[in-house]
């Protein structure tokens, strides 16, 4: 069920933490790679809070995940993991990611 990716000379599970929020007929995806929750970004004047509250609503796997990011009209991302799925099905580009505290982030909108 879950996918395996090699950090560090260690094997570590990839699991996204996601939150769908419905709004007018439009489906928001809020998802990150899991070991990012709770961190805070700083970068500049800029500060990224990565809560349970906005990411984690409950935590599934790449095929899951990607189901979600396919389906979804909008879409806030932040990870490496999470970015490199989406890029890998066609949803967002690369050129689009900026960085905080050299952690990627993404923001899609499909109208």
């Amino acid at each position: 069920m879950w996918s395996q990716v090699s950090s560090k000379g260690s094997i570590r599970i990839m699991a996204f933490a996601v939150r769908i929020v419905n709004y007018q007929r439009n489906r928001m995806l809020n998802i990150c790679d899991s070991h990012l929750i709770g961190r805070t970004l700083i970068q500049d004047d800029l500060t990224m809070n990565i809560t349970e509250s906005y990411f984690a609503e409950r935590i599934v796997d790449e095929k899951e995940a990607g189901q979600l990011l396919q389906n979804s009209s909008i879409i806030n991302m932040v990870g490496e993991e999470t970015i490199s799925l989406s890029v890998k099905l066609g949803i967002g580009s690369a050129k689009g990611v900026k960085k905080i505290e050299g952690v990627p982030f993404l923001l899609v909108f499909k109208f």
